[in-house]
């Protein structure tokens, strides 16, 4: 009896020891997978999820996109053309090593300079002529001119060692020799397309996460994502699709965690080359005129696009429909723009001004493993190009081929997503501005849309100081631009998460899924 007791007893402990164990580690089943761990490489959001997490930035803004201090305890301009930054004190990288102003000066030199970018972070250090260093503890950045937005963009930037960093490659932080951070996780490993591994920092500033072990496996399949959840092989999933969410918010042993987001789904085209790749004639053949140039042909295929109907039937209601680049009410949007209005008579019509009666071939690129139905969507809006006559080929692909394609200028037309820092200059500077490598504008401008207006407007804007004056011309600037449709916003999506029982995640406008936003319900 006494053994049988014991023997119980032991049971008892295992199990508490097994659940323990089992709760210190987390599992999350995301889209898609990092295209480097190198936080400097690739402006892109799955490789932000992740740096996140083992690098920390000056600032960083919270799950509402609201600025936050981060490893700079203040930021305060002390001239037209001088930002201060007071830098937090008894920091330590993962090695041990002390964090100090040196580290600062190294990851801002190099961060806009990392060989072969997809998307380079010269978009967010662009205003930075020098850094200068007062103390250990304390950076002067002298800008070029006015620049009001610094301490946002620069929530951006991950500040990395620069004992572990100098002379060292993206390869290297990929392999983890160089991945040393001051983050509440250490970088553990890497197995692309398998999964990314990363430990508790026990020593973290920032206090010390619940979680030992971290484990983020890419499950690119929207339905082997919600399986994978459904099973019991990951306590997260994000991309909850829009045809699952009621059953697994119906379901007892599951909660769904979901907010309005500032990603615009848009539609890039090319609009600078005379002859483009992927436009065709009616029967095929190559042409040495590009439609996509002229305006009223854009404004068609705007028209074209039935946005009620990809946000309620095929999306279920987990978007909005979009008629600019940041959503309406916020700082920064236009009142004069609203949702864009589907009217395939009048795009139909746009198009026969324009020179094309009979229409012409396209092929339209998208994502199969970035946002939720990305695929899907992207055959939708094919199909909705084609009733106007455009005789639409739809190819999808992995994002990470996608961007790196897309930067190369390989296709015509191309259906995408962009988060950015929450600040409504991101997607105008990023995606519209002309492209110029020099001055950090227009990285992801993918279809080479220039506009001197805009750039004009967006130009005043990111010098002007007072807020509301700013916000003013960020709408301006969104007005010329949907005018001229360089970039067909299409919707904005509705982020939402399933977790587990007894799991409370922080769901964030910006869509990024952290650990440090998952706890354990007390």
């Amino acid at each position: 009896m006494r053994a049988k007791l014991l023997g119980s007893a032991l049971a008892a402990a295992l199990s508490l020891w097994t659940a323990s164990a089992m709760a210190a580690e987390v599992k999350m089943g995301i889209r898609t997978d990092p295209s480097s761990i190198d936080p400097h490489y690739h402006v892109y959001t799955p490789n932000s999820a992740v740096w996140r997490h083992i690098f920390d930035a000056l600032t960083w803004t919270d799950s509402k996109t609201r600025l936050q201090p981060g490893l700079a305890v203040s930021y305060t301009p002390v001239g037209e053309a001088v930002w201060e930054f007071k830098l937090r004190p008894n920091v330590t990288f993962h090695d041990g090593t002390p964090f100090t102003a040196e580290d600062v000066v190294f990851s801002l030199n190099r961060a806009p300079n990392v060989p072969n970018s997809p998307s380079s972070y010269r978009q967010y250090t662009k205003m930075i002529d020098r850094v200068e260093v007062v103390d250990p503890l304390t950076i002067r950045i002298h800008t070029k001119g006015p620049a009001p937005t610094l301490p946002i963009d620069l929530a951006s930037v991950a500040i990395v060692s620069k004992k572990a960093a100098e002379g060292k490659a993206t390869s290297d932080f990929n392999n983890g020799t160089a991945t040393i951070g001051t983050g509440p996780y250490r970088f553990v490993e890497w197995i692309a397309g398998n999964h990314v591994v990363m430990a508790k920092n026990p020593t973290y500033w920032g206090g010390v996460e619940p979680w030992d072990r971290v484990i983020r496996k890419p499950i690119p399949n929207d339905g082997a994502r919600v399986a994978a959840l459904l099973s019991g092989d990951v306590d997260l999933i994000e991309g909850v699709p829009g045809v699952d969410r009621a059953r697994l918010a119906a379901t007892p042993t599951l909660a769904i965690h979901e907010t309005d987001s500032i990603r615009i789904i848009y539609l890039h085209m090319d609009s600078n080359r005379d002859a483009s790749p992927e436009v065709t004639d009616v029967a095929g053949n190559k042409m040495d005129k590009n439609p996509l140039k002229d305006p009223r042909v854009r404004q068609a295929m705007s028209l074209a696009i039935n946005r009620q109907a990809l946000t309620e039937r095929l999306l279920s209601g987990q978007a909005r429909p979009a008629g600019q680049y940041t959503p309406a009410g916020l700082p920064g949007a236009s009142e004069n723009l609203p949702p864009l209005p589907y009217d395939p008579v009048k795009a139909q019509a746009l198009l026969k001004d324009a020179g094309w009666p009979n229409g012409f071939g396209l092929v339209l690129n998208g994502s199969n493993d970035r946002f939720a139905s990305d695929a899907q969507v992207t055959q939708a809006v094919g199909q909705m190009l084609a009733r106007i006559g455009i005789k639409t080929e739809v190819r999808t692909m992995p994002a990470s081929i996608l961007f790196s394609r897309g930067s190369k200028l390989d296709f015509s037309a191309m259906l995408s997503g962009w988060v950015g820092t929450g600040d409504p200059s991101s997607p105008l500077v990023a995606l519209m501005a002309t492209y110029d490598p020099k001055t950090g504008m227009g990285p992801s401008n993918r279809g080479r849309w220039s506009n001197a207006e805009f750039d004009k407007v967006l130009g005043q804007a990111l010098r002007t100081i007072d807020f509301d004056e700013r916000s003013k011309l960020y709408a301006k600037a969104a007005e010329v631009a949907v005018a001229d449709m360089g970039v067909i916003p299409v919707y904005f999506t509705i982020n939402t998460w399933a977790t587990r029982k007894g799991l409370v995640h922080d769901a964030r406008a910006d869509e990024v899924t952290f650990a440090m936003g998952l706890r354990p319900a007390k």
